[in-house]
């Protein structure tokens, strides 16, 4: 016997499946199509005739494409570490505050970087990081510290984007990492006190499995994140200096929008995609692996 059409719930249901195809199934298999075509924008007499997969092996052999996935490879390196520690900290520090109303403003405090956009972020960081009148050199200078061109010399500029992105980030973690810590029975961190006493016992038998399903979720947003991190780093050195910066998004954007290749620019997001999957996996099948554990 066949089921009655339940109408209203598919009415409701209709506008999200629309704006789901609109802005993201469509687009997907558009980039899709363009990266097995000959697509560039600014030699339209070649036409866009298919190519099969000779873009992503012009991709896969495309040296500056593997150092832009290196240096967003150090970039995660020196950015997501820094924010697990510093956000787990931060967490612990206000999960154990007794002050209701101190813990409240701390967590709200905690909101505010995450609310900005990459770009304001960016043009704080130019501010920042100024080599002239920067506050960073400034107070660099009181202890008679040289001014340091934190946006025109290759290693600093990479510290410099990745303390924009931690000092941005960090609070995330910490708000994740705060959810967790609150998932913790009172009776079992009672017990765990009697236990294990209040050091780096207690954190890693009671509290650590709580924390490792907020963990997996941070790595997976922040690996995703950073590899398609775009508006923070452009307004802050745009790439440089030379290419020293210039993270496989913007590598990507370069492509795209400044040689006017879109089928091979459209091929190395798919790859970026397909690589943003792996990762993800990666992640959930090892640390729920350590929570079964």
């Amino acid at each position: 016997m066949l089921r009655r059409v339940n109408w209203p719930a598919v009415a409701l249901i209709t506008p999200a499946v629309i704006a789901l195809l609109a802005v993201g199934i469509y687009p997907l298999l558009f980039v899709l199509d363009v990266s097995l075509r000959q697509y560039q924008l600014t030699k339209p007499y070649l036409g866009t005739d298919y190519v099969g997969l000779q873009n992503y092996l012009s991709v896969l052999n495309d040296g500056l494409f593997w150092g832009s996935l290196g240096r967003t490879a150090l970039f995660f390196l020196l950015a997501v570490p820094a924010e697990v520690v510093l956000g787990t900290l931060i967490a612990l520090f206000v999960d154990g505050t007794r002050c209701r109303l101190c813990s409240a403003v701390l967590r709200v405090m905690l909101v505010l970087p995450i609310a900005m956009t990459p770009t304001v972020t960016g043009l704080i960081g130019r501010l920042l990081f100024n080599r002239d009148f920067g506050l960073v050199n400034y107070l660099l200078s009181l202890v008679g510290v040289e001014p340091i061109a934190w946006l025109g010399e290759p290693e600093p500029a990479m510290i410099t984007i990745a303390l924009m992105d931690i000092w941005q980030w960090t609070p995330f973690v910490a708000l994740v990492m705060l959810s967790g810590l609150a998932l913790v029975p009172q009776d079992v961190r009672e017990s765990g006190h009697l236990d294990a006493g209040y050091g780096w016992h207690f954190f890693r038998n009671i509290q650590m499995p709580y924390l490792l399903p907020g963990l997996t979720a941070v790595l997976i947003l922040r690996t995703v994140d950073i590899l398609k991190l775009f508006d923070m780093v452009f307004v802050l050195t745009r790439g440089g200096p030379g290419v020293s910066t210039e993270l496989v998004s913007v590598y990507i954007q370069r492509v795209g929008f400044r040689i006017f290749d879109m089928g091979v620019a459209s091929a190395q997001a798919i790859l970026l995609l397909v690589l943003c999957i792996v990762l993800s996996r990666a992640y959930v099948r090892f640390f729920y692996r350590q929570i079964e554990a």
